[in-house]
């Protein structure tokens, strides 16, 4: 099953055809390959209000119901992901700070 042609975008970066789903876990946004893929690791379906929705697929349960079809989330297939932020903490100059010997 493909996604209908209204629910089709494109990538800002990559241009490549995507859908948008909401989580069933926390219904965040999610962008999805719009091209189904066997080897995909969510299911996608369309509920009965017309959004799309994904869930992922695992060990537990690993089959795809009646309705769903296999896809690929898009930021594990993007060609032009955005720049990983660094979780490390930057250093800072401090300016403007006098140094001032305690009081008591």
């Amino acid at each position: 099953m493909k996604p209908a042609s209204h629910h089709l975008a494109r990538c800002r970066r990559c241009s490549a055809p995507i859908v948008w789903c909401l989580t069933s876990a926390n219904g965040k946004r999610q962008p999805v390959n719009a091209a189904p893929d066997a080897t995909g690791n969510v299911a996608v379906m369309q509920g009965a209000d017309g959004l799309l929705y994904v869930r992922t697929v695992t060990a537990a349960r690993p089959e795809i119901r009646p309705g769903e079809w296999q896809a690929m989330p898009h930021h594990a297939t993007c060609s032009a992901p955005p720049p990983r932020r660094s979780s490390a903490p930057t250093s800072r100059a401090t300016q403007g700070v006098r140094p001032v010997p305690w009081q008591r």
